[in-house]
């Protein structure tokens, strides 16, 4: 634990215990969502899922990039995850992404994945908030998951034909433009 991490959160003003609480929700939530986006991704098939299965995959491994980049600031602020993977999925921020009834209904899969990340953007909304001015680390963290998240929504609703999202293609799918630089990745 970090402990003068924790000291200057809360001498900021902030309730620890609860920013803490609102990162691991975040953090189950990325990692059921990685988990519930490989479902979909593998079922997204024929000619309309096959166009879809590059964004899905760079959604997928972005929110493992993002669950990543969390648990190292959950446990800085003398937080930790839960020792139950039932009890961490089930305090997930956001609803399970389940495969729609008929897979085969490309619109339906898009509803779901596209409400996926619109519940991202409010949880990283929210802790941006919580954290702007007084939390330097932890603000910085949750805008850059907030911009990828922000993204993936464009994506989804362009699919679904709500309007031109303004975003193209990146390079190679997990990229994570923007949270990658709180990524340690090993090397060797």
């Amino acid at each position: 634990m970090g402990k003068v991490a924790r000291e200057v959160v809360a001498k900021a003003g902030i309730n620890v215990d609860e920013l803490v609480k609102k990162l691991v929700r975040a953090a189950a939530a990325e990692f059921t969502t990685y988990y519930y986006y490989t479902i979909l991704r593998v079922n997204s098939i024929g000619f309309d899922g096959e166009g879809l299965k590059e964004i899905i995959e760079d959604a997928r491994i972005e929110d493992r990039n993002h669950f990543e980049a969390l648990t190292p600031r959950i446990y800085e602020l003398g937080g930790a995850l839960p020792r139950d993977i039932r009890d961490f999925a089930n305090d997930a921020a956001c609803p399970d992404a389940y495969l729609p009834k008929d897979p085969t209904n490309m619109k339906e899969m898009l509803t779901v994945l596209v409400e996926a990340e619109r519940c991202a953007i409010r949880v990283y909304t929210d802790i941006c908030q919580m954290t702007a001015g007084k939390d330097p680390r932890t603000y910085d963290l949750s805008l850059a998951i907030l911009h990828e998240e922000v993204e993936h929504e464009a994506w989804f609703s362009e699919y679904l034909g709500e309007g031109p999202s303004g975003h193209f293609r990146r390079g190679a799918p997990g990229e994570s433009p923007y949270t990658s630089r709180f990524l340690v990745v090993p090397k060797g």
